[in-house]
């Protein structure tokens, strides 16, 4: 599988329960020791993640786009994206995103993510 692929296989999985307001499902792109990094202090570990969903508003939606994807080993994906999320009560913001994805196992999850409202 191309990294672009398992890119978009991970943050397909992000967005759909991004746009689902499901904190936990969110939470489960993730690997257990994530290191996260939104809009607010970073935390680490999928509970941090979920706590920060959560607090999002209901009806928050996610639209990306890769710029940049880069496989440095055969379990670890870098991906930098633009990322567009969507309001019900405020004009959408933009941001930069990097993520780092590891294989454990079969699967693909972020490692490390970090949201920057430069782009």
């Amino acid at each position: 599988m191309s990294e672009v692929q398992i890119l978009r296989t991970v943050l397909d999985r992000w967005r759909s329960a991004v746009d689902a307001h499901d904190p936990d499902r969110v939470a489960s792109c993730f690997t257990e020791d994530a290191i996260f990094q939104g809009l607010r202090p970073y935390t680490v570990g999928r509970d941090g993640v979920a706590a920060y969903y959560a607090a999002q508003p209901f009806g928050l939606t996610a639209t990306y786009d890769i710029r940049e994807a880069r496989r440095f080993a055969d379990d670890l994906v870098l991906g930098y994206l633009e990322v567009e999320f969507g309001f019900t009560d405020r004009p959408a913001l933009t941001v930069s995103l990097g993520v780092l994805l590891r294989r454990i196992d079969d699967d693909w999850l972020i490692g490390h993510y970090q949201v920057s409202k430069l782009h």
